[in-house]
């Protein structure tokens, strides 16, 4: 059947028929549409919905998440047919029963998410399927390898190829922005592809954004990292591993992230970006996604084995998360408190000691430190000025200005102090309370949204001394962040009256 074409702005892949033209078709709502542009050549297998008033018959309305693969404008005229139930829905269906897949058979599956073949539902059936049923390390390494086939990759003519990877769950984890210029400044190529936030306060593309644009194909991160040596960007943009986004965007409703897919997308983006030696900082504690040091040193063991499959040498840094990285969360905040450290070339406390951390373990693997020695070596780089300098070549290829420094970056006009409402001594943080009062403060969408932690455990504290500052650019969001704080108690003192509970 041809039929003409029309476009709506919705991100989600979907093709749209009127239920007359979908009769004539014999397809049923949620079924396939094979669709050919005639005059590119280009087609696709899409999910369709169908309506009787929302679109007319004669017309089929392609969303902005499709059409641009296959060239169509507005009024083009497009050939659709039914196509054919996918086998990948058979293999999920075997995952569902617990079966244990081919590689054959996950690529079918890594393929048709890929392309947008199946719908959301199907691939949550498929992530959920492999969360409850688990998948050995030979599923991980064919669901790796696919994942990594599934976009664009990168090769450097030059070794080693050098990245870094955390785990995540601890607020303020900033340590991006001083590991890549570091690393880079040895000598060694780091092209470091990151993510927005997704529960977090601000994400390592979102904190780079502050600085320069992060949007740039595979092509032109090659070619970014081969002149400064380094990057930091959004790897959203880049078409790597793009099965991997669909599959997260699926995963986010039901906060799910099974051992086994975790470490095929950790693994998968660090193969496509060319990488062969590779950092993975696993903190561990309270409030963070893995619960002990234990538990931290099997995910260790399940990533160096992945690694070595698929030829990347991987060393995992073991590191406490029960605490902020720093003192800072939300973009500009954390942005600042990392070009503080280059620009004064000398720091203490716990950013600058796990940047180093990471960052020396790479520079040992790469024989660019001696054992034992890396951490020096990393702090030597920052107090030399080095990574200062390279941290401005990065953001000046990126398109930013490199002459930012760490006071231009602004703070929400709407701040509000948390006192202590005890003396003593904080006995703890909670990591979830603090995202989530700088989040309704506004970060990461509003870059001066954050807070500031003025104390953390172990360190003495008076009556009335501020324990957070709450920086909002807005605000209503300011008053709905206070609040937040006043119920969650991010900050516990020893001795603090958290609650009274009593007859009426």
């Amino acid at each position: 059947m041809f039929i003409s074409a029309d476009i709506i702005d919705i991100a989600s892949p979907l093709i749209l028929l009127n239920t007359a033209d979908a009769s004539a078709l014999g397809v049923s709502d949620g079924e396939r549409i094979f669709i050919t542009n005639p005059k590119t050549g280009k087609s696709a297998t899409i999910p369709a919905s169908v309506s009787q008033t929302f679109v007319k018959s004669g017309t089929v309305l392609l969303t902005s998440g499709i059409h641009p693969a296959l060239g169509i404008s507005p009024g083009d005229a497009v050939e659709i047919f039914p196509a054919k139930r996918p086998a990948s829905l058979d293999f999920i269906r075997k995952k569902i029963d617990g079966g244990k897949l081919t590689r054959p058979e996950t690529a079918a599956i890594v393929s048709d998410i890929a392309n947008r073949v199946l719908s959301d539902a199907e691939v949550t059936s498929y992530i959920t399927a492999s969360y409850i049923n688990g998948m050995d390390m030979d599923e991980v390494e064919y669901l790796t390898r696919e994942m990594m086939a599934s976009g664009d990759t990168i090769t450097f003519s030059k070794k080693p190829v050098v990245d870094k990877h955390s785990i995540g769950g601890v607020p303020g984890n900033k340590i991006t922005l001083l590991v890549v210029p570091i690393i880079a400044s040895s000598g060694l190529l780091i092209p470091k592809t990151s993510s927005r936030a997704i529960t977090g306060a601000g994400g390592t593309a979102d904190l780079m954004e502050a600085l320069a644009p992060v949007a740039f194909s595979a092509s032109e991160v090659q070619q970014m990292t081969e002149k400064a040596g380094g990057v930091i960007v959004w790897g959203g943009a880049t078409n790597i591993v793009p099965a991997d986004d669909v599959m997260i965007s699926c995963e986010y409703p039901l906060k799910i992230n099974g051992r086994g897919k975790m470490l095929a997308s950790i693994i998968a983006k660090k193969a496509a970006v060319g990488s062969d030696t590779c950092v993975i900082d696993i903190p561990v504690g309270p409030g963070t996604k893995i619960a002990d040091e234990t538990e931290g040193k099997v995910l260790a063991g399940q990533l160096v084995d992945l690694g070595k499959r698929l030829g990347i040498r991987v060393e995992c840094a073991i590191t406490y998360g029960g605490a902020p990285i720093g003192r800072n969360i939300g973009v500009n905040l954390e942005v600042s408190e990392a070009l503080r450290i280059l620009e004064k070339k000398d720091g203490f406390g716990s950013l600058v000691q796990k940047s180093c951390a990471v960052a020396g373990i790479a520079l040992e693997m790469t024989g660019k430190a001696a054992s034992g020695n890396g951490a020096d070596a990393a702090m030597s780089l920052i107090r030399n000025g080095k990574a200062l300098d390279k941290m401005r070549e990065i953001i000046e290829i990126q398109g930013g200005d490199p002459n930012v420094k760490a006071d231009d970056l602004t703070f929400g006009q709407f701040t509000y102090d948390v006192l202590s409402p005890a003396e003593g001594v904080v006995v703890s943080v909670a990591n979830r309370a603090l995202i989530d009062v700088a989040r309704t403060a506004g970060s990461p969408a509003e870059h001066g949204a954050g807070l500031t932690l003025h104390k953390k455990p172990g360190e003495t504290v008076k009556t009335g001394e501020p324990l957070l500052t709450i920086y909002a650019e807005k605000e209503w969001k300011l008053s709905e962040a206070i609040e937040l704080c006043r119920t969650t108690h991010p900050v516990t003192v020893s001795g603090m009256l958290l609650s009274r509970i009593g007859a009426e």
